[in-house]
């Protein structure tokens, strides 16, 4: 069985926390925090960073400018300890001796349960016996295990940014649209999910439709007049631009 303890009380730390749970080839042994109120989801818990349990793998779950704050909590640690955020280099962890990345690609909110079976785990260590860990654990919880070193890992955030976080942004304008001209926004749900469909079995340039694709200038035209919030405006303009550099036209 492997001993874990979870650094963290966000997101990440508590689908990690279920996800473990469900295993009985893990045992978290302890979960550490600041946040005495958000530790009331987890069993086994510490708000004192100076009393840390033994454990062979340390998981610090929080925010990228936190990390290095947590770290020094672990100098006299001796077990692996590993960091889940996709942009922070493994370099960062040093000078703890054993150190490693443990990265589920995936977007994480409280309110939703991720089937964490099907969320791709990127790993990375500073020796293959920490490696060798590290995918061990992986496989407790997922099938879908993959070793990135962190410049690679580093290039896969900056996709997902685009692939996720940008989307729902655009999710986001497309509600406040649909709200402000008193239209429901579940009508647009089946196309987002087809959308979605698509890329799973087809290139996403191949996939694009739309006006801008068209050089539907007259839409284009206005979809522009229509939108009264400037920055959507900005937004429609760059995108429609981008999507026609990409099958060889300019607005």
């Amino acid at each position: 069985m492997i001993r874990v303890v979870l650094l963290g009380t966000g997101n990440m730390a508590h689908h990690l926390y279920d996800a473990f749970s469900s295993t009985e080839r893990v045992q978290v042994v302890q979960v550490v925090g600041r946040n005495k109120e958000a530790l009331k989801h987890f069993e086994n818990t510490s708000s004192d960073f100076g009393s840390i349990a033994q454990a062979d793998i340390y998981i610090i779950a929080v925010n990228d400018l936190s990390i290095s704050t947590v770290k020094q909590e672990l100098t006299e640690i001796n077990g692996l300890i590993v960091h889940t955020s996709g942009s922070v280099p493994i370099d960062d962890l040093k000078p703890n001796k054993n150190i490693g990345i443990f990265y589920p690609l995936q977007t994480f909110s409280k309110a939703r349960k991720v089937d964490f079976w099907t969320v791709p785990i990127c790993i990375e260590a500073n020796s293959q016996e920490n490696l060798n860990l590290l995918a061990t654990l992986a496989k407790t919880i997922s099938h879908r295990l993959y070793e990135i070193n962190s410049e690679q890992r580093k290039t896969i955030h900056l996709a997902a940014v685009f692939a996720n976080n940008f989307t729902n942004h655009l999710y986001d304008i497309a509600h406040e649209i649909c709200v402000a001209h008193q239209v429901p926004f579940e009508i647009l749900k089946p196309l987002i999910l087809e959308t979605a469909q698509k890329v799973q079995s087809h290139p996403p340039s191949s996939m694009q439709t739309g006006p801008a694709r068209r050089n539907d200038t007259e839409t284009i035209a206005k979809h522009l007049e229509q939108l009264g919030n400037q920055k959507q405006k900005e937004i429609y303009t760059l995108l429609s631009e981008s999507i026609k550099e990409n099958y060889g036209e300019k607005l």
